[in-house]
């Protein structure tokens, strides 16, 4: 073989070999951009069903309208321009229920929640069954009391996650059979005032210019009804904003009630005090006087801010509802309950030893033991 063949073959077999090498270049190549297709068709995939479950929303029903409270929060979960936690919120069903004919409000105001209902779109339906199948977190919203067990023990055999608005129930005794049969049931609980969420009231757990709350003066509107446990009806809402500020761990309370004012005392376990000045008569506002470390504060005041420098600010953005509405919808969307059940038999049991004080002519009652009466 001379030397041309041999540098022929060279140059032969030199080309087999590109040609071979070529050839798994261009097989990894294809097997790169078939997963370079499939990864991104996958995201393409993953973005569509993310859209798609994000453009389904969350579906609230509602038990009772003759609360304004179902109105508020209607109003916010179906703005257009809601953002944030209030958005991809939808009130599906609502039930109006028969109105309580010894409560006044109820009687007239039922009606009129019930048109503006209509007016936001909401599918209004006959039963409590009907709204159970048609939503997956539950209102139980009438403003008496007294109908809460009965709605709320069925939306929660239903297993449907469940708020109910204030108050919680009318006695202690369906206070606790609420949270047992929430809790036989394995089903998220909560209930709470809106007060508890107020800026100006929540803002002062932390406040800089307090530092550690050492004690709280509260005060409110207290008017007091024959079909709800004295305190039930409406001092709740100062309560709760009692102890939203202080926290629990009270162990007794004293009640001093005359015509014109209901003053209840709380001894917590580490020796702080909170009061309440429960307003029978003359100009009633609702706010708090804090006490801590740092300094001495008001609170704000109900819907607005935390003051600055002793000072609670009233031309900022009016919250109302909000900030419960707020905590509604993050509970709807598969949020822990807020305020734990522990608590809030707690501030019921407060509720119920002030009102056996008062009987009592102030003397001191144990929350422990009135607590005891309605463990299982």
């Amino acid at each position: 073989m001379d030397y041309r063949d041999r540098l022929t073959g060279v140059w032969a077999r030199t080309v087999s070999r590109r040609t071979a090498m070529n050839t798994v270049v261009g097989l990894r190549r294809d097997r790169r951009q078939k997963r370079s297709q499939w990864f991104w068709g996958l995201m393409v995939w993953a973005g569509w069903a993310a859209a798609a479950s994000a453009a389904e929303p969350v579906r609230i029903g509602i038990l009772g309208l003759d609360n304004y409270q179902s109105v508020a929060f209607t109003q916010l979960f179906h703005d257009p321009q809601a953002t944030g936690d209030l958005a991809g919120i939808k009130v599906t069903a609502a039930f109006p229920d028969e109105p309580s004919t010894d409560i006044t409000e109820s009687v007239e105001n039922l009606p009129k929640w019930v048109q503006s209902m209509k007016d936001f779109q909401v599918p209004l339906v006959d039963s409590v069954d009907k709204v159970l199948a048609q939503c997956d977190t539950v209102l139980v919203m009438p403003v008496d009391g007294r109908r809460h067990r009965k709605l709320a023990e069925a939306a929660l055999r239903a297993g449907k996650r469940t708020y109910i608005g204030r108050p919680m129930a009318a006695s202690l005794e369906d206070v606790a059979a609420i949270f047992k049969i929430a809790q036989d049931a394995k089903v998220p609980l909560w209930s709470s005032s809106q007060h508890r969420f107020s800026p100006g009231f929540i803002g002062m757990r932390n406040h800089p210019e307090v530092g550690k709350v050492l004690g709280c003066d509260v005060y409110g509107g207290c008017p007091m009804v024959p079909h709800h446990s004295d305190y039930f009806w409406h001092a709740v809402h100062s309560l709760e904003t009692l102890y939203t500020i202080m926290g629990p761990g009270c162990e007794t309370v004293r009640c001093t009630s005359t015509p014109q004012v209901e003053s209840i005392t709380g001894v917590w376990r580490d020796g702080r005090v909170g009061t309440y000045r429960g307003i029978k008569q003359g100009a009633v506002k609702y706010s708090a006087t804090v006490f801590g470390e740092q300094g001495v504060s008001i609170a704000g005041v109900y819907g607005h801010g935390v003051p600055v420098k002793g000072v609670a600010p009233t031309d900022d953005k009016y919250m109302g509802y909000e900030g419960i509405a707020i905590e509604i919808a993050r509970f709807a969307k598969g949020g822990a309950v807020p305020v734990t059940p522990a608590e809030t038999l707690e501030l019921y049991a407060f509720l119920e030893a002030a009102r056996e004080s008062r009987a009592k002519q102030g003397a001191s009652v144990s929350v422990a033991e009135i607590l005891k009466r309605i463990a299982p």
